[in-house]
């Protein structure tokens, strides 16, 4: 048997992972890439509205059309609604664990893929682990959320990870006994996440962008949407632009069905809508860093959430970042040390806050900003990924 016979296979199954675009697929592929790095063969299936129902594609590892290395993706194509596509995947997973002999099932996020995840290792008797991220708990715990499928899903998988101690506590609520629960916060990669030292560039950006000379960039990264705060911003948007010049940049973009509160907005506001910026999806890194590089403040007032990585992101980039304590914020940023915390039930003081930050002198904003690269670098960083990961796959592979 060869060395890479030996080494144990794990299968991800993930909503969303690139090239299809957010949140859900930018933390899929970064646990993928970290799995792989740990010794492990891994496998990623993921659903996609870009295939045609049914339909199965496969990039190998061993391929030259692979982006990651030690990870073969098999992309599915969705059909119109879940219950087709879950009854389908599971006879694409077991004829996968055919092919491959999966040692375990990683469901990324509780719904649908945890729940997938645990029906088919409870089908095929290997052990399976669910990666609650954000507000996926919420979503199902609350109507019309699925109750039933949530408490499933959790007392059957083998091992539970959480993102943060807030969500771990809340699953340990749920569930009504004890349970270790691994918490595997979200990393930054600071040597990519960092202070721009580029001012031309910075310049042309604006410029670009349409930002006006003069103006206060109120910067927001990720998909714009009611759970990240859409009605506080805007409301703190107009209400900083009467007090001083601004705008507000959308590193990222609006999600459609958000698209009517914007609409209402600028039949409301129309001059403050008309300084609303938004760079749409962007494909690299470093052009995030770019955007984030010429925000004055970053704006994260979360109505519910997990850990945002664009929390991580700004402070890794040298940016005081305003975000309300929801799920795992407060574990992130200690208020008034290395950014500032709104409670999530006074987030109509968004836009005071904004203009109180905006007036701190620049030695306050550098001791802050120093403050929160220091405790991303410390505690954030892929070693501690790592350790945490390797301690949830032994867990797994026990089982």
């Amino acid at each position: 048997m060869s060395d890479t016979d030996a080494r144990p296979t794990l299968l991800i199954i993930a909503e969303r992972f690139p090239p299809d675009m957010g949140g859900v697929a930018r933390s899929a592929v970064r646990s993928a890439a970290a799995i792989a790095r740990l010794g492990w063969d891994v496998h990623v299936l993921a659903w996609t509205k870009t295939l045609p129902p049914g339909t199965l594609e496969t990039i190998h590892a061993d391929s030259p059309e692979c982006t990651i290395p030690g990870v073969t993706l098999h992309r599915l194509g969705l059909f119109s609604n879940w219950d087709f596509s879950l009854q389908h995947s599971l006879n694409v997973l077991e004829w996968l664990h055919q092919e491959f002999q999966f040692t375990g099932v990683w469901g990324h996020y509780v719904y649908p893929a945890g729940y997938m995840a645990v029906v088919f290792a409870e089908t095929v008797g290997i052990a399976s682990t669910v990666s609650a991220r954000g507000n996926d708990i919420d979503r199902l715990m609350f109507p019309p959320g699925d109750f039933a499928r949530l408490m499933w899903t959790l007392d059957r998988a083998t091992v539970i990870s959480s993102v943060s101690l807030d969500l771990s506590n809340k699953i340990k609520m749920l569930l009504g006994k004890p349970v270790e629960i691994v918490v595997l916060r979200n990393v930054v990669d600071t040597q990519v996440f960092k202070p721009l030292d580029d001012e031309t560039k910075s310049a042309d950006l604006k410029t670009r962008l349409g930002v006006l000379p003069g103006e206060s960039v109120l910067g927001f990264c990720g998909e714009l949407r009611h759970k990240k705060g859409l009605p506080f911003i805007l409301s703190a948007l107009q209400e900083v632009r009467e007090a001083r010049p601004a705008c507000l940049l959308v590193i990222g973009e609006v999600r459609p069905r958000e698209k009517a509160q914007l609409a209402a907005f600028a039949v409301e506001q129309p001059e403050s809508a008309q300084r609303i910026l938004v760079s749409g999806h962007l494909e690299q890194q470093d052009e995030v860093v770019q955007h984030i590089g010429i925000c004055d403040v970053i704006l994260q007032p979360s109505v519910w959430d997990g850990l945002p990585n664009a929390v991580l992101e700004a402070m890794a980039c040298g940016k005081i970042v305003v975000a309300s304590d929801a799920g795992g914020i407060p574990e992130v940023i200690d208020h008034g040390v290395n950014g500032f915390i709104i409670p999530k039930a006074q987030l109509q003081n968004l836009g005071v806050a904004i203009l109180e930050i905006l007036d701190l002198s620049d030695s306050q904003r550098e001791k802050i900003t120093l403050a929160a690269q220091d405790h991303v670098k410390q505690s954030f960083h892929e070693g501690v990924e790592a350790e945490r990961l390797g301690e949830l796959l032994s867990r797994l592979s026990e089982k």
